[in-house]
């Protein structure tokens, strides 16, 4: 039952409360990556599954692929695998307890939206 004096306030804190930070951004980046990467993933397999299954098949799937919206969502795939890894590293240094601090942990934000770009940009120089 529902308390008729709780007036018009959420039920609970949410992205309206809250002003963003850099950490909570950073997590939502995260939980982004991670799914876009399965979306990657089943391009792939797609991709794979249509080598297997003939010539044909596999010029109009690697013509998409390898065409340029293609290259596009597999460089931004590198992006999304580079920080998913990065905020990896990050979670098991915090899963040590250290690097909690306010400060540290805005350092570490910082370092996987810029060491994802370095390391995605290096990685398609050496593709």
């Amino acid at each position: 039952m529902a308390d008729v004096n709780r007036g018009n306030r959420p039920l609970s804190p949410h992205l309206q409360v809250y002003r963003p930070q850099l950490n909570s951004i950073t997590s939502i980046l995260n939980r982004i990556t991670g799914n876009a990467m399965l979306v990657s993933a089943f391009l792939i397999v797609w991709w794979l599954i249509a080598a297997a299954s003939g010539a044909a098949y596999f010029d109009t799937v690697d013509g998409l692929i390898t065409s340029f919206l293609g290259d596009v969502v597999m460089s931004l795939s590198v992006l999304g695998l580079w920080y998913h890894a990065l905020g990896g590293i990050r979670h098991l240094i915090w899963d040590t307890g250290r690097g909690l601090e306010v400060e540290t942990a805005d350092k570490m934000g910082w370092a996987m939206l810029i060491g994802s770009v370095l390391l995605t940009i290096i990685t398609l120089i050496a593709v």
